[in-house]
């Protein structure tokens, strides 16, 4: 499929998602969303796709919203900005439910609802002098939508302070308060995104994705529901395919099917 606002590339079993408006630092505007939305439905179903890497083209990963965009939605109705909201709902929530493990490599600025595409990611690396900041405030809005997912990563008191300030922090800042997995140098950046792809591919693809669903389960049920779910869920996967593999192999010492270059 052909996209105007991303960009796809292909490595063996492993897909780059390059947003690709770098002329305005990759802002989103409604095409974007929907372009990225229907490429990571597609890449979830795609059973040749073992992990996807999420970044962005030019000097930054995503400035949030494009201002074209915004002066579009002035004079819409409180209707047309439920429609428009649950559409970067959607975005976000098709990234984070994805059972292929996505990993964010964090090549610029991110502001506002840049850091959502941060935090549906499942591993994040990035390098030291990037921007980031909730800026929401500072434009009379907040960070609504986002908070579902940056709560995960960020401790309340955290979300507290910068979501009101709306203040930027670095790379460095970022990392302490949960929301970037690893800063290195940009020297090391590739090779440290290899690392994360190297890693991620030794888990069985179909453990990747029950892991992802595990967790997600956790937030959605009571403690009795989920506990139940997961006795059924472990006993089911001992016995897929996938489970016997791993188990035959680990008994076997031998490297298990997906492991094999």
């Amino acid at each position: 499929m052909a996209y105007e606002t991303i960009e796809i590339s292909k490595e063996n079993d492993t897909i780059t998602v390059s947003l690709n408006r770098p002329d305005v630092h990759n802002a989103m505007n409604e095409l974007l969303m929907k372009e990225l939305t229907q490429c990571f439905k597609d890449l979830s179903k795609d059973e040749d796709v073992r992990c996807i890497v999420l970044t962005g083209n030019g000097k930054s990963f995503c400035a949030g919203a494009d201002l074209n965009w915004m002066k579009s939605m002035i004079n819409y109705t409180k209707e047309e900005n439920i429609k428009d909201s649950r559409l970067l709902l959607d975005l976000y929530e098709t990234i984070y439910s994805c059972p292929k493990p996505v990993i964010g490599k964090i090549n610029g600025h991110a502001f506002g609802g840049g850091i959502g595409l941060i935090a549906v990611c499942d591993t994040t690396v990035t390098i030291p002098g990037r921007k980031f900041a909730f800026s929401e405030a500072n434009l009379g809005i907040i960070p609504s939508v986002i908070s579902t997912y940056v709560s995960p990563r960020m401790k309340k008191a955290d979300m507290r302070r910068f979501f009101i300030t709306a203040e930027r922090f670095d790379s460095e800042t970022a990392h302490n308060i949960g929301l970037i997995d690893y800063v290195v140098s940009s020297e090391e950046f590739d090779e440290k995104i290899s690392e994360c792809i190297k890693l991620v591919r030794s888990s069985g693809p179909v453990a990747v994705g029950e892991v992802k669903n595990l967790i997600d389960n956790l937030s959605k049920m009571d403690v009795k529901s989920y506990k139940e779910f997961t006795v059924r869920k472990i006993s089911e996967l001992r016995i897929s395919k996938e489970g016997q593999e791993g188990i035959d192999a680990f008994l076997e010492k031998r490297k298990p099917s997906w492991r094999e270059e």
